[in-house]
């Protein structure tokens, strides 16, 4: 005699199943989706307007800009977790595991390069804090700064994230490229007339060379079900004539076409002063939030 099974479970089998389901859905991964950019530029301020398209500078010293560009290495997005309590960080005396604090970060012990926040937060924490590298989003030549466009990134090891939220941006910079003039403010003058000016600094050594500068932003991206699953995330430097306030044009030594070329061996001071300024540029981002 043949035998007939019914089609449909029933309830009281069905609902494990279900409930089961909606567990493996809720501890794995792929809580949000990354769709990253990254945009720079260059933007003069109105209120440093000094004609002919010169900014002012705190020095007096007015600048035009006519060639910029910056070559980002690659943007990690970190997430911290843990944490409390005061920091005693001291960059001019390092905690253990770290060397060479310099341009906003240490050199830490594993060869990695960690930004003064994320010491601090593993300071704060008394161990129980910690930073951690949810993706790793390589850039792929130079972004132009006169002419910004927004460049879509890949992410490494995958744009899919696990549940975490994502606290910072950490910009690796491995080259900056700049152009222009630069006259003095004041009568009188230090020099006269426009000078040509000139900056070419680039990494040396390969992909694991010290980046010539690491720029650090805020982020706040949760990953997770409460939030929409897809993310687009606008990475944006904006650098300013603010960079140029520390530089005493003044002391820069020509070379031998008259230009004052701050890569210039004799310039290393200048240079140095620059590149604190640069430093101390904090990257923004925009978040939209939506379906993948």
């Amino acid at each position: 005699m043949t035998r007939r099974f019914p089609l449909s479970l029933p309830g009281a089998l069905l609902l494990p199943v279900v409930l089961l389901s909606g567990c493996a859905l809720d501890a794995g991964e792929g809580f949000a989706v990354l769709k990253p950019s990254v945009q720079a530029a260059y933007t003069p301020l109105p209120r440093r307007d000094a004609g002919d398209g010169y900014q002012a500078l705190a020095s007096d010293f007015q600048l035009r800009m006519d060639t910029a560009s910056v070559r980002v290495g690659s943007i990690d997005l970190l997430a911290s977790s843990g944490g409390g309590g005061a920091t005693t960080f001291d960059p001019s005396s390092p905690p253990p595991g770290y060397s060479l604090c310099h341009n906003g970060h240490c050199h830490s012990d594993s060869g990695e390069l960690v930004d003064y926040a994320d010491i601090e937060a593993e300071l704060g924490g008394g161990g129980g804090s910690s930073t951690t590298t949810v993706a790793n989003l390589p850039v792929d030549g130079d972004l132009d700064l006169l002419r910004p466009a927004s460049v879509g990134l890949d992410c490494r090891p995958d744009c899919e994230l696990p549940r975490t939220t994502l606290s910072r941006e950490r910009w690796s910079i491995t080259g900056v490229r700049m152009t222009g003039s630069v006259r003095d403010g004041r009568v009188p003058a230090r020099f006269a007339g426009a000078k040509d000016f000139r900056i070419t600094l680039a990494t040396a050594g390969g992909a694991e060379a010290e980046p010539v500068a690491v720029l650090s932003g805020d982020l706040d991206v949760p990953s997770d079900r409460e939030n929409a699953p897809g993310v687009e995330l606008g990475l944006k430097l904006e650098l300013t004539p603010l960079l140029f306030d520390a530089v005493d044009w003044s002391t820069v030594a020509a070379g031998p076409d008259g230009v004052l070329d701050l890569d210039a061996p004799g310039n290393a001071t200048v240079r140095a002063a620059f590149l604190e300024q640069l430093a101390q540029v904090s990257p923004v981002a925009e978040v939209k939030r939506g379906a993948r």
